[in-house]
């Protein structure tokens, strides 16, 4: 039976794997995001010993490159985190491994993770989105991986911010206050003064990050009319975050379009990934099958 290696980056930690799936995975391995030459020698290291692969698939933190073709396909392109600017993790992998390599965003791959084993299954249309560190979004239209000039970036959307009510100014390099400037875990420990895991027992906090991420996820209902949204990530664990979120989303919509689309209090429309943590890296083996064939 043949078997493809996957692999998730991320800002913290790289998940590898070799498999077909959930209920076959040969070998998995987490390594630590130090610099690009040891996280990216640690990672052929990997797929030497525990391979051979037919494929891979990469899904990666970006911004970054997916276009075939072009000259720097496979590249982080102008990531803020430190060293990581403009760095080739996709030909890398293919030059040395001499396999097929397919390369996208993160989110995308957590997305066609969910479709294929988990929450999305069955569905023409939906989005997954991730609250974590920072904020991305990917998502299946019409049964096709969210693509376009270059791919999407959920969290850098401008969602309204009253500065009275909230006076933080945002974490965004960028812009700010945008949606990840706002929700996103650094941002929250950046306003409160503590990450995340240190305030589940503070309303407050809860109550305005329910409030933001419900501001972002209406304005992707508005744009794309998803089937589902599943809404992963660290700070998506916060026990009692997501029915928050469900109740801000039926207030902002007020009424608005047929109130059996948001199901009871936004239910069947807002979900957690069924894969867990592991949606992106068991969909980058999806990714790595879908190279395969081609």
């Amino acid at each position: 039976m043949s078997v493809y290696g996957g692999v998730e980056t991320g800002g913290s930690k790289w998940e590898c794997a070799v498999g077909t799936g959930p209920d076959h995975l040969r070998a998995t391995e987490t390594i630590p995001t130090t610099t690009p030459k040891e996280t990216i020698d640690r990672t052929i290291a990997f797929f030497e010993r525990e391979g051979p692969v037919e494929a891979i698939g990469i899904g990666s933190f970006g911004p970054l490159d997916r276009r075939p073709g072009s000259p720097t396909w496979g590249y982080i392109t102008t990531t803020p985190k430190p060293g990581w600017a403009h760095t080739n993790v996709g030909e890398e992998i293919h030059r040395r491994l001499y396999v097929p390599v397919l390369f996208d965003t993160d989110v995308n791959a957590a997305a066609l993770g969910e479709h294929r084993w988990g929450a999305a299954q069955g569905l023409d249309t939906f989005c997954y989105i991730t609250v974590g560190t920072g904020i991305g979004g990917g998502g299946m239209i019409s049964g096709k991986l969210l693509h376009g000039l270059a791919h999407p970036e959920f969290g850098h959307m401008r969602i309204p911010h009253d500065l009275e009510a909230d006076p933080f100014t945002g974490v965004c390099p960028y812009h700010g206050d945008c949606w990840e400037g706002l929700a996103s875990g650094r941002a929250i420990e950046a306003r409160w003064g503590r990450p995340a895991t240190e305030l589940g027992g503070e309303p407050a906090v809860w109550e305005l990050e329910a409030r933001y991420l419900a501001l972002g996820v209406v304005c992707v209902i508005s744009v794309l009319s998803p089937e589902r949204l599943v809404l992963g990530g660290g700070v998506m664990s916060h026990p009692g975050l997501l029915s928050l979120v469900r109740g801000e989303v039926v207030e902002l919509r007020n009424g608005y379009g047929a109130a059996e689309a948001l199901g009871d209090g936004a239910g069947p429309l807002l979900t957690l990934p069924e894969l867990g943590p592991r949606s992106g890296v068991l969909g980058a083996l999806a990714l790595a099958e879908t190279a395969a064939s081609v």
